[in-house]
């Protein structure tokens, strides 16, 4: 069985370099990221690896929502300015790259979904809690930097809702590390409680005779941003990516 397993190259990278002591080491960030590159491949042993990176086109999202990610803290230049020859370095050993048109998160659920529609596992490596929307049979999310598998359990028993009403959640409530915005008004105690009385965003919206008169009219007003934010949240998995898996097989003897 093929098991493919794919890093988030910029939320590994940008949370390595986020934690060495001096910002200027780069070198030193590169052999960290190497080290744990060569960690994920000993321990999860898959047949295929792929580190994904975000690439420089404005990403859909941002053209749909202008607004999207707005506010976020940039990439240092620093580091900007050294991943190509981060990138070069992870090739030289064996590490293989996937460089995304524009945001790396499309990339790697698509690859996730084909390689787990041909039966084989998909092992996501990212602290975005995002990916936790992927629910088809054979991908799984680990989180490097605790050294374990994401606890879905935990997540949903933080939000307050089951896993598969995580995007209806954030259509509802909004995401606000990519600012996504949710419908005015409407917080995250506000969603899981709806969600928990009736299930799913499309029911919510049949009941809306049922609520009291001013969350009803928040509801209606912010029909189209919850249209919208569910849209922002939700991954793509249908892209057109033209990869051959067997460029990206996991040489044990190079690690």
């Amino acid at each position: 069985m093929n098991r493919l397993l794919i890093i988030d190259g910029m939320n590994l990278v940008r949370r390595l370099y986020a934690a060495q002591p001096d910002e200027q080491d780069l070198a030193g960030l590169a052999q960290r990221a190497l080290n744990a590159c060569q960690k994920l491949c000993r321990h999860h042993q898959p047949s295929h690896h792929a580190i994904v990176w975000d690439g420089e086109q404005e990403s859909w999202r941002k053209q749909l929502y202008p607004d999207y990610k707005k506010g976020r803290k940039p990439m240092p230049v620093m580091l900007a300015d050294y991943l190509p020859q981060l990138k070069q370095l992870l090739a030289t050993a064996n590490m293989h790259s996937v460089n995304a048109e524009a945001e790396a998160d499309d990339v790697i659920a698509t690859l996730a979904y084909k390689i787990c529609q041909h039966d084989g596992e998909a092992i996501i490596v990212s602290t975005d809690k995002g990916f936790s929307q992927l629910q088809f049979k054979g991908v799984q999310q680990w989180d490097h930097f605790a050294n374990s598998w994401l606890d879905i359990e935990a997540l949903e028993q933080k939000l307050g809702i089951g896993r598969h009403q995580l995007l209806d959640f954030m259509a509802l409530s909004g995401d606000s590390g990519n600012r996504i915005p949710g419908i005015p008004g409407i917080g995250p105690k506000s969603a899981a409680e709806l969600l928990k009385s009736f299930r799913s965003l499309a029911n919510i919206y049949n009941a809306l005779d049922k609520l009291g008169q001013k969350q009803a009219e928040k509801l209606r007003s912010g029909y189209d941003m919850a249209r919208l934010s569910y849209r922002l949240a939700k991954l793509r998995t249908d892209l057109e990516l033209h990869l051959n898996l067997s460029q990206y097989r996991w040489a044990p003897q190079n690690s």
